[in-house]
């Protein structure tokens, strides 16, 4: 009568123990006792989700007749005991998630299992067990293999020269450490149904034809991997498929027609490749379909041509369609209304345009809960019969062109929605002062709206014991901030009129507090030591820094990731203090930029262990760059331009060189002498370097074509553009942003600026010749070594850079001709090589004949753009030669010369002939005479007639 005890009716023997803790408690405790072993007619043991504190027992392996068993999640620790391996009747066994567990070199017990048909060892530690693919292979009745993040070894991946566990019907093999194709051994398994691959680094899938061992699968997830491949053509055999999920393994190529085979299709994962083209229609006319998920990829065309003609099968069946960030343009179809069960629609960050189409002007898809249509171009007002989507959890329309007034009755019915975010529109707000909304909101998001008052809407204040994310940035509003503000967990008023002092007893309860842009003004407020992002920038804060960053009144450790102080009013001395910035060790971010800043950098900003982006431009700070910097192992930017910083480049970048994921090197405009270490070309993953404007001598250092980011290609998964990611929380994200100076002018970057590729050395004291091997920088996007010194020619291979678009060489001693390849350069969109020393006629292309004829001026070239013309083409060329020093030189094209000598000496030769030879002469006049009486002649006939 015990409860998890089952005993056989006739003879009363034990027969099963069922004692898994099915509670949130902690279940069972202590330890295993032996006398377990009297009941020997055991069949099914069930310990799992407790909290047993020692190693599995060796005992287990006595029960003979042990058919299941189940030790997963138990607390177990320590190496699983080989005498498993003589329950020889086992059929189940479960050992997963027993994380403390390992299993040494020999897992030959496994094979002892013979009649094993399920084994799941999920998260066990098996990174010694090279061989467990030769033990599996030896389990003939095996239908279920679970070997889930064991650390398995691409090493152990061994190729089986027959397969014997052919009965395996489910294989998850998932989050390993798999480098290596995936073995085909695996395309054997003729009666596997369920495959997951998901989280290695797998690198290739088989993309022929694999006989038709593929032919049951019903489940594939090989998610997160490393394919670079297309869509294998394998897939599109399985059509017995119903769930497919292929995210993030840099998918390209396009889906093909055939899609459409995959009739028994539940649920579709592609999204976060680089899959392009258009979506085939035939994909909305599978009938089973669910779940449609396709975002982020680079899907192109118009959204009628996949979804304008969709089955209403499909349109009966849908409940998820997700399409963000692609390139999908166009307008909705009237046929979206139709879906009967869509609860997500999606479209995120695309190109659809036009008002929003008559299905939601009706709110004709009543079972929608999740409304995503951000970041396009609709146009017009929002519908008043939006009230009418009564299951709407989630709406979503920020970042279009939108306009027209909202009011109550876009609210009646949404008695369920918790996310409002229509930020980045031009909306009008006009309820009742009174009105009391039927819903309760968590997000609310109406950044640039006009709310009609300076002041707080009355009815945001009823949402205050819900809301979680409030924007009401570039709104107009100029209120006191209420104290119940204080509590939010993000709070964005951005880019608004408000004023005064913060009060400094008051900012305890958000985490993320943007207040940038607006008037405040006095000392920096004390910053609770829960907040994880403050933006205080572009305001009037003044005095000095030290009393925010050296705050007494606690012992514990800043939680605060982003600081972001710049363009305000502060003055004073960094504090050099140690303390002051041990308690600040989780900042990621830190920008005190465009301050009245002055002294020295301190030593112990080393001491910033985190930080990922520093930001100290344009203040009046002194002394050198601190060698401690080498310490911030994590920077990916620094920016210290603007300053008055002195001492030797060479002995600035000591501490600069080791930071190997540094991406960002700003230091323009200071007094940094001496010349560039070639030590400076081990920040191989450098995409901006910017030494401009100092006093830097000697060359550019030939190694350059080590800076491999400017030489290949950047994708936008390599660098987090984000410093900090708040999206599981909220829809607001801090950009890293930079002033880079390009195209003769200062841009500024933020969401992009992982694209930009750019050197920028002009306005020093540089000399020498321009190394042949920048040549190499592919992916450079804009180069400036104007107003320097360097002598010699322009590089000869420059075209090679085939992605730039600024190149400045301006003002300097270059020689010789404009090489001809510069044609190449197809992007190229500003260039200035105006002052040098430049010869000859200027190449023709489109990109350099639309250019300004003061791009060429100072030099001694002809031809368009310039107004001069080039009088003599066949004059001597010269071309680069390198000498024996690795240097360049000159060296004159004979073949023009020797061109040009032999319609000399051919001229010559016929009039010396005419003129001392009279029988010649005579006979040459002759036959001139007679040409032209034949010229007359046919004259006249052509114009007069025969007659």
């Amino acid at each position: 009568m015990w409860e998890g005890v089952v005993c056989n009716n006739w003879t009363g023997h034990v027969l099963q123990l069922h004692l898994q803790n099915d509670t949130e408690s902690g279940g069972l405790q202590g330890e295993l006792n032996p006398s377990l072993l009297n009941l020997k007619h055991l069949r099914y043991i069930d310990l799992s989700r407790n909290n047993f504190t020692e190693p599995i027992p060796n005992f287990i392996g006595s029960f003979r007749n042990l058919e299941y068993l189940d030790l997963s999640n138990a607390g177990f620790y320590g190496n699983i005991p080989h005498t498993l391996g003589n329950l020889s009747s086992l059929r189940t066994l479960s050992l997963a998630w027993l994380m403390d567990c390992n299993v040494d070199n020999n897992i030959e017990w496994l094979s002892g299992l013979s009649h094993l048909e399920q084994l799941n060892m999920n998260s066990v530690n098996l990174s010694k067990a090279t061989n467990w693919v030769q033990v599996m292979n030896k389990l003939p009745s095996l239908v279920e293999l679970n070997l889930g993040g064991c650390s398995l070894q691409h090493n152990s991946m061994a190729l089986l020269d027959e397969v014997n566990f052919t009965s395996l019907a489910i294989l998850d093999l998932s989050r390993n450490q798999f480098e290596s194709v995936v073995p085909r051994w695996i395309f054997q398994l003729n009666n596997l149904t369920y495959l997951d691959l998901s989280l290695n680094s797998f690198k290739g899938l088989f993309n022929s034809s694999i006989s038709n061992s593929t032919t049951k699968l019903q489940y594939i997830n090989i998610s997160f991997n490393n394919f670079n491949s297309t869509i294998p053509e394998w897939i599109y055999t399985c059509k017995r498929l119903k769930y497919l999920s292929i995210q993030y393994c840099g998918l390209h190529g396009s889906i093909l027609n055939v899609v459409g085979n995959l009739t028994s299709l539940i649920e579709l994962h592609l999204e976060g490749n680089m899959l392009s083209g258009k979506i085939p229609s035939e994909i909305t006319k599978l009938c089973k379909m669910r779940i449609l998920e396709l975002y982020e990829n680079n899907f192109q065309g118009e959204i009628s041509g996949t979804f304008g003609n969709m089955s209403n099968c499909f349109l009966g069946s849908l409940e998820t369609l997700n399409l963000r960030r692609n390139q999908l343009s166009g307008h909705l179809t009237d046929q979206f209304g139709d879906f009967k069960r869509l609860q997500t629609l999606d479209l995120y960050k695309n190109l659809l345009s036009g008002p929003l189409p008559p299905m939601i002007n009706l709110g004709l898809l009543s079972s929608l809960t999740h409304l995503c249509l951000g970041f396009n171009k609709f146009t017009g007002n929002i519908p008043e019969s939006f009230g009418q989507l009564y299951n709407l959890k989630a709406l979503s329309v920020e970042n279009n062109m939108m306009e027209g007034i909202v009011s109550e009755s876009h609210f009646a019915n949404l008695t369920n929605l918790s996310y409002l975010t229509a930020s980045g529109n031009h909306l009008t707000l006009e309820v009742e002062p009174n009105w009391i909304p039927p819903f309760k909101l968590y997000v609310l998001q109406l950044g640039s709206w006009n709310l009609c008052s300076s002041q707080i809407p009355t009815w945001i204040e009823t949402q205050k014991n819900y809301i979680f994310d409030l924007d009401l940035s570039d709104t107009g509003i100029s209120f006191n901030v209420p104290n119940w503000f204080w509590e939010i967990f993000s709070l964005n008023l951005s880019r608004n009129q408000l004023h005064g002092n913060i009060p400094i007893d008051l900012i305890f309860g958000p985490k993320v507090i943007d207040l940038s842009s607006n008037r405040f003004n006095g000392s920096l407020p004390r910053v609770a030591y829960s907040v994880i992002e403050l933006d205080l920038s572009n305001n009037s804060f003044s005095e000095g820094i030290s009393h925010f960053l050296c705050d007494t009144t606690g012992d514990q450790t800043y939680q605060l990731s982003i600081l972001h102080l710049g363009g305000n009013l502060l003055s004073g001395e960094l504090p050099a203090n140690d303390v002051c910035w041990m308690t600040w060790s989780s900042l990621q971010y830190l920008n005190i930029g465009s301050n009245n800043m002055s002294g020295s950098i301190p030593d112990s900003i080393g001491l910033l262990e985190n930080l990922e982006s520093l930001n100290m431009d344009n203040n009046s700070l002194s002394g050198q760059i601190p060698s401690s910097i080498q310490s911030c192992k994590n920077l990916i930017k620094i920016d210290l331009s603007d300053n008055k910083l002195v001492g030797s480049l060479a002995s600035s970048l000591m501490g600069i060189i080791s930071l190997s994921k540094l991406r960002f090197l700003i230091t323009r405009s200071n007094k940094l002498s001496g010349e560039i270490p070639s030590e400076i070309c081990q920040l191989n993953l450098l995409q901006v370097l910017d030494l401009s404007n100092n006093i830097i001598s000697g060359n550019v250092p030939k190694c350059v074509d080590n800076f491999t980011t400017m030489a290949t290609k950047i994708w936008s998964a390599d660098y987090p553009a984000k410093v900090i990611d708040y999206s599981n929380f909220i829809r607001r994200n801090f950009f890293e942003s930079a002033s880079i100076a390009t195209k003769g002018s200062e841009l500024h970057y933020d969401s992009t600026l992982y694209l930009v590729t750019n050197i920028d050395l002009s306005r020093n004291n540089m000399s020498g010749e321009i190394p042949k091997q920048i040549n190499s920088l592919a992916e450079l996007r804009s180069l400036n070594l104007s107003e320097n010194h360097f002598t010699g020619l322009i590089p000869d291979g420059i075209g090679h850079m085939k992605q730039l678009e600024s190149l400045d060489l301006s003002r300097n001693s270059l020689s010789g001709e404009i090489p001809n390849n510069i044609t190449a350069l197809s992007s190229l969109n500003y260039m200035n090589l105006s002052y040098n020393n430049l010869i000859g006629r200027i190449p023709e292309s489109t990109q350099l004949q639309s250019l300004n004829a003061s791009s060429f001026i100072g030099n001694k070239l002809c031809g368009p753009p310039l107004k001069n013309g080039c009088s003599n083409d066949h004059a001597p060329r010269y071309k680069e030669k390198d000498d024996d020093d690795g240097g360049k030189t000159w060296e004159i094209d004979w073949f023009y010369i020797f061109l040009t000598l032999g319609y000399v000496v051919g001229f010559s030769v016929v009039c010396n002939t005419l003129i001392f030879n009279k029988s010649w002469r005579d006979a040459y006049f002759e036959w001139l005479e007679n040409m032209w009486n034949k010229l007359c002649v046919y004259t006249n006939r052509k114009w007069f007639g025969s007659g």
